[in-house]
């Protein structure tokens, strides 16, 4: 591998902790994200009482996994996010670890995520898990250089972990699991194309080929914006036409889908940073709220 990311950071960058370091290195929020999501899986594929020992064994899993993938994604990335201030500071382009330490750590967790999740739950949720993990790190990452389609490519991985906790618990893929991977996946562009837009002279600087750089007025922005958090609506309710959830999830999915949507319209009608960040925030409200009412209004099956 060629050291061209040595002399990345110049000057002398501010002490952190190793466990903030570390925080870094994993992207903290994102893992906390991905663990939501698998939980939230396994919940509602579990029948009769939760199986606390399973659930514990595919969180674990989980977390090495996606800390491998998160590990890996930044040593293929550290070139391109020294040149954006949002991800200067991370360890590879700030000279808090060096791409070798980075490699060993991410291929360790990488292959350790995956055989934990083979050997402690099952060899379906392991190979999601490498599905994921391949996806991101050989299709996504080397394609945000490449094409404006990396974001929708892009919400493949990251809907799959919602379905990874499904089939913990299942042990098999069902359409009932596949909308929670839907769900994820029309989720997952608005509240992307929102964070491109706000700092899109950043990735045009580091070399990101994003939609709204290539895309100066913003209609196509904005018409996928759109188009995926209306289809984001109609997804939302297939919990609750399966049987997953009952009339609570039912009407709070659609309280909490048409405020989102018309997030998404204001932001079409005036491009600006302002409704970009409203309709980014309004994103990272509705999630947690919507997969918070899937756990309390879950019909229980014995």
């Amino acid at each position: 591998m060629k050291a061209t990311a040595q002399p990345l950071s110049v000057t002398a960058t501010p002490e952190k902790s190793w466990f903030a370091v570390l925080c870094d290195l994993v992207k903290a929020r994102l893992t906390a994200l991905v663990l939501m999501t698998t939980f939230v899986g396994f919940y509602l594929g579990s029948r009769g009482p939760l199986d606390l020992l399973l659930l514990l064994h595919t969180m674990i899993g989980t977390t090495i996994l996606a800390s491998g993938a998160s590990a890996l994604n930044q040593l293929m990335e550290r070139e391109h996010d020294a040149k954006m201030k949002r991800t200067e500071d991370r360890p590879l382009p700030s000279g808090r670890m060096t791409p070798n330490s980075v490699l060993l750590f991410g291929a360790v967790c990488s292959v350790a995520g995956l055989v934990y999740l083979a050997f402690a739950v099952n060899l379906l949720t392991s190979f999601l898990g490498a599905m994921t993990i391949g996806s991101y790190i050989l299709v996504y990452t080397p394609l945000k250089r490449v094409t404006t389609l990396n974001t929708a490519i892009g919400a493949i991985p990251g809907a799959l972990p919602p379905l990874m906790g499904w089939t913990a618990s299942r042990g098999d893929i069902t359409i009932e699991g596949w909308s929670l991977f839907a769900i994820l996946f029309f989720w997952q562009l608005p509240h992307f194309l929102a964070i491109a837009w706000i700092y899109k002279e950043e990735y045009a600087k580091a070399g990101f080929v994003m939609l709204p750089i290539v895309d100066p007025d913003g209609y196509r922005t904005t018409r996928s914006a759109v188009s995926h958090t209306l289809g984001l609506v109609a997804v939302s309710l297939c919990p609750f036409v399966f049987h997953l959830v009952g009339p609570i999830y039912c009407v709070g999915a659609l309280i909490l889908g048409f405020t989102f949507l018309w997030c998404s319209i204001q932001f079409a009608r005036k491009l600006t940073v302002r409704n970009a960040r409203i309709l980014f925030f309004s994103s990272i409200l509705y999630l947690p709220l919507l997969l918070g009412l899937m756990v309390f209004d879950k019909i229980k099956i014995v």
